[in-house]
């Protein structure tokens, strides 16, 4: 659905609808309103939290700033009551689940509530190592400004290196940034997105993300990631391993990390990066998830039966 943010104010009353009591285990998975649902008093609610709704929390500001002038005066009106409620919701959850560490702290701060990590699945078959590698960097995904692809599109335009940009929402400001070595694709299928993985020299990932699927896209694919050292990229890139973290979220930063990564590009072995990501494998997320969930359920229940039952 497009511009389902302006539905947000909304969302409540749709999710306080369902009913939902010929169940006793919910599981609710979100980065926005879901957890608010209402379930009997005896089910278990599990939300697996991919982050408390950020366009009302951290992320405020930015949406706020980039929106139109009517955008403005409803969020200025609707923001605090959703931000109200979004926390008493928080009490509906019986236990809450984050896919990172990074996005766990987030919990615990808005809502005080401790989260189990178990990180997201990748799809691991979909990629493969290609038996050659070309000379251009790659950022990939849609782009917003939060990614801050333009640290990239900056760095690599001043160094005069090939970098490619895969993605949606590359805006005119942004192109003209950019110098003649740095190329916008656009949306691609997935079979062109995995093409573009398994021949880049490497990943860009400057911007702070809850998790980032991307990176592990990447090592998935046999080539290292140079990420910004903050958010979900600390628990998946692993530095002078699986790639390398850069400090500062800026140009020079950036410029020199890549610089750093050319010297000891031998170093990474495309083998090892793949192997590395079966830890993030769905069979992995099947398995830790199961086994929270007997868990859970079992001193729900007050005993070892790994099922939920009413």
């Amino acid at each position: 659905m497009k511009r389902y943010q302006k539905m947000l104010p909304l969302m409540p009353f749709a999710l306080e609808s369902f009913d939902l009591t010929a169940y006793d285990l919910v599981i609710s998975s979100e980065a926005g309103p879901a957890k608010g649902i209402v379930a009997r008093p005896d089910a278990v609610h599990i939300c697996y939290c991919h982050s408390p709704m950020r366009y009302i929390w951290d992320l405020y500001p930015q949406y706020y700033s980039n929106s139109g002038r009517l955008t403005r005066a409803a969020m200025s009106l609707t923001s605090p009551l959703l931000r109200v409620w979004d926390v008493t919701t928080s009490a509906r959850v019986d236990h809450f689940v984050s896919n990172s560490a990074y996005v766990a702290k987030r919990i615990e701060k808005y809502y005080r509530r401790k989260a189990e990590v178990i990180h997201p699945p990748v799809d691991i078959d979909r990629f493969s190592i290609a038996e050659t590698h070309d000379d251009y960097y790659l950022c990939a995904g849609q782009i917003t400004p939060y990614k801050r692809i333009d640290l990239a599109v900056d760095a690599f335009t001043r160094m005069g290196k090939p970098l490619l940009v895969v993605g949606d929402g590359a805006t005119e400001s942004l192109r003209r940034l950019a110098g003649p070595t740095v190329k916008f694709i656009g949306a691609v299928t997935n079979d062109q997105m995995a093409h573009y993985l398994a021949r880049c020299k490497a990943l860009v990932f400057p911007g702070v993300e809850d998790f980032g699927i991307v990176p592990l896209e990447a090592m998935a694919s046999g080539r290292p990631v140079i990420a910004f050292a903050r958010g979900g990229a600390t628990e998946t890139v692993q530095h002078r391993t699986t790639g390398l973290l850069f400090a500062e979220q800026t140009t020079a930063s950036l410029m020199n990390a890549v610089e750093d990564f050319e010297q000891s590009f031998d170093s990474f072995d495309p083998v090892a990066l793949r192997t590395y990501t079966q830890r993030f494998s769905k069979r992995a997320f099947s398995k830790k998830m199961a086994d929270f969930i007997g868990t859970v359920c079992g001193k729900e229940a007050g005993v070892g039966d790994p099922f939920c039952s009413g």
